[in-house]
């Protein structure tokens, strides 16, 4: 467990604070509290305060008094990170983005769109449904466009349309000197100085805050349907993903539940589904496109054994079917009441998928502990959600043993320590393992961006 170390922060500071937004700035204990854990196992570790912002200025000006006095700062979004991102390690300022929540320009024209970090994914969705268009990227809470940037988010979409590297055309970024920069225009492409877009993405606050996100949008599609099939066997269904992509069947979601993650969403979410390993396919395109798509789909599920496709065909029956599915971490949890979950993920190349699934999967017989397995398994990305009692020693030793095995292993087969859920401060040893001498180089960016290491310290690398 890292050890929380005393910020420089005190009541010059705090009086400051308050010049620039007024009584928007807080130190009441239950709200440091909530701004000091996710939505993990991680205890939380409080900031001694929290501001909440209205403007990029006010960012600014808040980011130039704290780095005069050497106080750290840490981005706030809507609390659903899963590694201790938002854990104020050193104290410091949280800055909570969660009211810059405005939808600045939608450019239906060029498929884009300018918003504010605290703009949520449903509300963006929600606010272009008249447009014809929508934006794909779905993790399974309702995060900040902001956070999920500065995470690299994904989610069930990503085997069709990708993740937030994909769809950030630009970013607005206060830096930790208080400057304010634009990374890229609107444009499609450039080949115009580095690439300071993907810098950020994927930074989780260590060298800037975000202030706005310009996304890429998509065409709702004409015809959607989704299916369900059931497997006899965990390899089978793995099998019938990795020929499915590599068929180029261009399915927008295809997710795997182990049969313990079945019965756990069948009870959290009134669902009815077989306790088998199963698959969730959604299909977008025309009515031929999807009708083909489909034909194929089942014609390889078929060959491994798969059981008749159940259809959602009405929307509400696919919004309940996936809801459910974005439930899978809470529904995890709620098999053991008064547990906690660990929520890990791991991402290899699709030709190593059912190989590390299968052997994840005995891992966990092994253990004896509860983990059901689901994932986004198009792109290679699946997780566990180890439900534990975090005041069991044995328990958690297991857990964390489990945890390091599935990492080396995905290690081993080149994949990656997290496909989606980022490194915070618990995944910085797995980080070290996979990027080995690269290390070093994040680091020097760090510190040629932040010398003063006041930007979410102690996440990613260490300094």
């Amino acid at each position: 467990m890292t050890a929380q170390v005393a910020s420089a922060f005190d009541d010059e500071l705090l009086a400051v604070l308050r010049q620039i937004v007024g009584e928007r700035v807080t130190t009441t204990a239950a709200i440091l509290d909530r701004h000091g854990r996710d939505e993990s196992f991680h205890p939380s570790m409080p900031p001694d305060a929290v501001v909440f912002a209205h403007a990029t200025d006010e960012v600014s000006r808040v980011v130039t008094a704290c780095a005069a006095r050497g106080v750290p700062i840490i981005p706030f979004g809507t609390g659903t990170s899963l590694e201790g991102h938002v854990a104020a390690l050193q104290g410091g300022v949280c800055v909570d983005m969660s009211e810059m929540n405005q939808i600045l320009a939608v450019n239906a024209e060029d498929l884009d769109c300018r918003v504010q970090p605290g703009v949520t994914r449903k509300q963006l969705n929600t606010h272009l449904r008249d447009t014809g268009l929508f934006f794909p990227i779905d993790p399974g809470a309702d995060a900040s466009l902001g956070g999920m940037a500065a995470t690299r988010a994904s989610g069930t979409n990503a085997v069709r349309y990708g993740t937030m590297r994909e769809n950030v055309l630009s970013l607005e970024v206060v830096m930790a000197d208080g400057r304010i920069i634009r990374t890229a225009r609107r444009s499609k492409k450039s080949s115009a100085g580095y690439d300071l877009t993907r810098l950020f993405v994927g930074s989780e606050g260590t060298l800037g805050l975000i202030t706005e996100v310009t996304v890429r949008l998509y065409g709702i599609p004409e015809a959607t349907s989704a299916a369900v099939c059931a497997f006899p066997d965990m390899e089978s269904a793995v099998n019938t993903v990795i020929m499915t992509i590599q068929s180029g069947i261009p399915v927008a979601r295809i997710e795997l539940l182990d049969a313990l993650q079945m019965d756990a969403c069948n009870k959290y979410s009134d669902l009815d589904y077989a306790l088998q390993p199963t698959l969730f396919f959604e299909f977008h395109g025309s009515e031929a496109g999807v009708f083909e798509q489909v034909d194929q789909v089942k014609g390889i599920a078929g060959e491994f054994g798969g059981d008749d496709f159940k259809w959602a065909t009405k929307a509400e029956d696919r919004t309940k079917l996936w809801q459910a599915r974005h439930d899978a971490y809470y529904a995890g949890i709620a098999l053991r009441p008064g547990g906690k979950g660990i929520a890990t993920d791991v991402c290899v190349p699709i030709s190593k998928l059912a190989e590390c699934i299968l052997e994840t999967q005995a891992d966990i017989a092994e253990s004896g502990l509860i983990a059901p397995i689901v994932g986004h398994v198009g792109d290679g990305n699946f997780h566990l959600v180890i439900v534990v009692d975090p005041d069991d020693a044995d328990e958690m030793a297991r857990a964390e043993a489990l945890n390091e095995r599935m990492v080396m292993r995905a290690l081993a087969m080149d994949g990656t320590c997290t496909g989606e859920h980022g490194v915070g401060y618990g995944k910085m040893g797995f980080l070290e393992a996979e990027h080995g001498e690269a290390i070093s180089v994040m680091r020097d960016l760090k510190r040629a961006l932040d010398p003063n290491n006041i930007m979410n310290p102690g996440k990613i690398v260490r300094v």
